[in-house]
């Protein structure tokens, strides 16, 4: 029947999400390590489901960069370098630049303010600043990863391009990724982490781009030199 299958879709497609982020949050909690292999089988054992959806979700990490395959022995966890956390920083930062010459160029889609759906937006944006610069004063290293990621997202997708938002999502992510290795070495990462979210908020919506840049430039500065003195330890 029609309907039958297309349940059994959804329900496999919601499965191969769930075990996909199930797995992206071992990779950022440490808890799968770069360079871990593992198979189809194992992580369909671990969660207690069919290989279909695990192998399609092991596809889908790969395809963001977050794991390789290996046609003999499955996947692993990417092993990312200091040299590519540098490139991560060095892409990100040419696509946020797009973003904000839009903003000066007057280019940006979503610029009535006064719009209440762009209102309640750059307040939900402002929201998820405030629990990652609470999460990054108390270096709770989890809890800032989930609402960064959430913060970078629903800010980009304000600028109106999802092709944009998706690209920078992704860049985040795995410069999360790559990061983890050493920042949950620290037993106390207080006043290590970046924490600027609700000013940056602010200095965009002021379209005070001069502001903006030179705090994600010293946030960036601040990063790489963090993790190559991590890296070096």
């Amino acid at each position: 029947m029609p309907g039958s299958t297309g349940n059994g879709a959804v329900t496999r497609s919601t499965l191969r999400q769930q075990i996909a982020d199930a797995l992206r949050d071992e990779v950022l909690g440490g808890r799968l390590q770069p360079g871990q292999e593992f198979t189809v089988k194992e992580i369909a054992e671990q969660y207690g489901v069919s290989a279909t959806p695990v192998r399609e979700a092991l596809v889908d990490l790969s395809a963001q960069g977050l794991l390789e395959a290996d046609q003999h022995r499955g996947f692993r966890v990417h092993e990312y370098s200091v040299p590519d956390f540098r490139g991560m920083i060095e892409a990100r930062s040419l696509i946020i630049e797009g973003m904000f010459l839009a903003l000066d160029e007057g280019r940006q889609r979503h610029h009535d303010y006064d719009d209440p759906r762009t209102a309640a937006a750059i307040a939900g944006v402002r929201r998820r600043g405030e629990e990652a610069q609470r999460a990054a004063a108390a270096g709770d290293l989890t809890v800032l990863i989930g609402y960064d990621l959430r913060f970078w997202r629903e800010l980009s997708a304000l600028f109106g391009n999802p092709y944009l938002t998706d690209f920078l999502h992704r860049l985040r992510l795995q410069s999360w990724v790559c990061t983890v290795q050493h920042l949950r070495r620290p037993t106390d990462l207080r006043g290590h982490l970046w924490s600027g979210h609700t000013e940056l908020v602010d200095a965009l919506y002021d379209r005070d781009t001069t502001t903006a840049r030179a705090m994600l430039a010293a946030y960036n500065d601040e990063s790489v030199a963090l993790i190559e003195r991590l890296a070096a330890e």
